[in-house]
């Protein structure tokens, strides 16, 4: 029998995020809610440097960025697989921009990923829009108790 698990790993840089087993949790449930499929995730919080590399090396982008996510699922399978890498100075840095808390900013960030292995794209303007409505419905869902 499949279960989902996701995981928080402090891959070069400390994330502070407190409470793993109820974000890990909460990641399950979003995904299960489009999907209807279990999971198996790890979340890697990285430097700038160490994304910017992954970046250059995987997807031959000369640029940094917040996120990398790897869809590891194989074709019809039951479970989603994937390894999701963050940068954790970025995320501060666009926390700053957005004037937003870091927190708030690591969970949208967090809830992308997952929205990724969901399914979902960002690669046209009508679908940036979407995501970004998806991940803050998500982000207030998770922080209305």
């Amino acid at each position: 029998m499949l279960s989902s698990s996701c995981k928080f790993v402090d891959h070069d840089i400390k994330s502070g995020i407190t409470d793993k087993r109820k974000l890990g949790q909460f990641i399950n449930h979003l995904i299960h809610h489009y999907t209807g499929k279990e999971n198996a995730l790890q979340y890697i919080f990285v430097s700038d440097d160490f994304l910017f590399d992954m970046n250059l090396k995987f997807l031959q982008h000369d640029t940094y960025t917040d996120i990398i996510t790897f869809d590891l699922s194989e074709k019809k399978s039951d479970q989603i697989e994937g390894e999701i890498y963050i940068s954790i100075e970025r995320v501060k840095e666009n926390a700053a921009n957005e004037k937003v808390s870091y927190r708030h900013e690591l969970l949208r960030v967090i809830c992308h990923g997952a929205l990724h292995l969901s399914g979902f794209n960002d690669k046209t303007k009508a679908q940036k829009a979407t995501m970004r409505l998806m991940e803050n419905e998500w982000v207030q869902k998770y922080l209305t108790p």
